[in-house]
């Protein structure tokens, strides 16, 4: 019986190939936009994680000021190297501490100029951003405290300045001195707001203060944590220290913030999150829509059939065989949509997602769950045409003209 009922299902529906397309046309847009969105969504919380994962892995930036943003660091006071010293040497669970200026310069090499940004620092500053070498080495402990003139460079310099030939051993002027290239940079890439992150070159701490930015000036701590560590006792045992080491008084405010990357990353990927809900949400409704478009368009084969009916009730065909293939009919229109969405939607993303720059991932769950919604639909909304076939009564169906 089931099969006799699906082949006469899969006749009805061939019968009027233009109208079943256009019924299930509904059915295919609204999987489509819903797998879609879901797809590129997650595709940019991914791509918002590992974009912030890649500025340092557990890592808390300390700077002067009450509040981040323009303005927030005025008149507060910077920070100091024996700074950097004492949270290496009090504050436990650490993994690496760096001091980090910055300064933006040209720098020349080879017959060619680029604008880039110095940065000053120690060699933990590598562990604590989340740096990888590509070649060469780091400058060592002598170099840093007599302020040597050698640098490593990102990915970026060196194809700009070098044409990607090592540059290891070769000279970059940087205002008015020749600093060695020691090491490249393995690249990262953008970083969030589109920051080319491999454009940089870093030096010794005293070498940028002395020779680039001319002060003592330390605006920026990285704060490395172990893995495992929680960074709200981290977090508690830094303000201590840095208010003892500030002199500040019971009452009075921080002089300083301190900022857990960690927690940016879990904001921006809620925020991402609920944006990806929301796209998915609205683009569903076009499912409940193609559903709407399957009940009218079986509704109107039961008033086209119903000579067909009478005949099949009057020869001796039961309720539930009729009530059986009008709502075969539905659930196969629903799911060969639900088939052609996926599809769709799998080209879409994979579109999308290279357009934007996000990394595509297949979720199989999101994939069943829509197809299997679209099936559902096939039943939900195929029901009440197909009972209302089932029960028709035989005599006025054969009368019906």
């Amino acid at each position: 019986m089931w099969g006799n009922t699906f082949l006469l299902s899969l006749r009805a529906i061939r019968r009027n190939l233009l109208r079943s397309f256009l019924t299930v046309l509904g059915i295919v847009i609204g999987v489509a936009a819903v797998v879609t969105m879901v797809t590129v969504g997650n595709g940019a919380t991914r791509a918002v994680r590992e974009q912030i994962s890649s500025l340092g892995s557990n890592l808390l930036q300390i700077r002067p000021g009450q509040r981040l943003g323009p303005g927030g660091g005025t008149g507060a006071p910077a920070f100091k190297e024996a700074d950097v010293d004492a949270i290496r040497d009090e504050v436990a669970g650490l993994k690496a501490v760096a001091p980090e200026v910055r300064s933006a310069v040209t720098v020349i090499a080879n017959g060619k100029n680029w604008a880039t940004t110095i940065t000053g620092s120690n060699d933990q500053y590598f562990a604590a951003s989340n740096w990888t070498l590509a070649s060469g080495r780091i400058f060592n402990e002598d170099e840093q405290t007599a302020g040597a003139a050698v640098c490593v460079v990102g990915a970026t310099i060196k194809r700009e300045l070098f044409n990607n030939e090592d540059p290891v051993g070769q000279q970059v002027r940087i205002k008015s001195f020749s600093c060695e290239v020691i090491g490249t940079l393995a690249s990262k890439g953008q970083a969030a707001m589109g920051m080319d992150q491999d454009d940089t070159i870093i030096v010794p701490l005293r070498t940028a203060q002395r020779r680039v930015i001319g002060n003592t000036r330390i605006n920026t701590l990285l704060v490395s944590m172990d893995d495992g560590v929680d960074s709200e006792a981290v977090t508690a045992s830094l303000s201590t220290l840095l208010r003892e080491r500030r002199k500040l008084a019971d009452g009075q405010e921080n002089n300083f913030n301190v900022l857990d990357t960690a927690q940016i990353a879990a904001t921006l990927s809620g925020t991402t999150q609920l944006m990806t809900s929301l796209l998915g949400a609205v683009a569903a409704v076009s499912l409940l829509v193609g559903g709407i478009g399957i009940m009218n368009i079986m509704l109107v084969s039961v008033t086209e059939r119903t000579r067909e009916i009478g005949v099949r009730l009057a020869i001796g065909a039961f309720e539930r065989e009729v009530l059986l293939q009008f709502l075969i009919e539905a659930v196969v229109l629903s799911s060969l949509g639900g088939l052609v969405g996926l599809v769709l939607a799998t080209l879409a993303s994979l579109g999308l997602t290279s357009l934007l720059g996000v990394p595509y991932g297949f979720n199989a769950s999101v994939n069943l769950l829509a197809f299997g919604f679209s099936a559902a639909i096939g039943v939900v909304f195929g029901f009440m045409p197909a009972r209302r076939a089932a029960q028709l009564d035989p005599i006025e169906a054969l009368r019906h003209e």
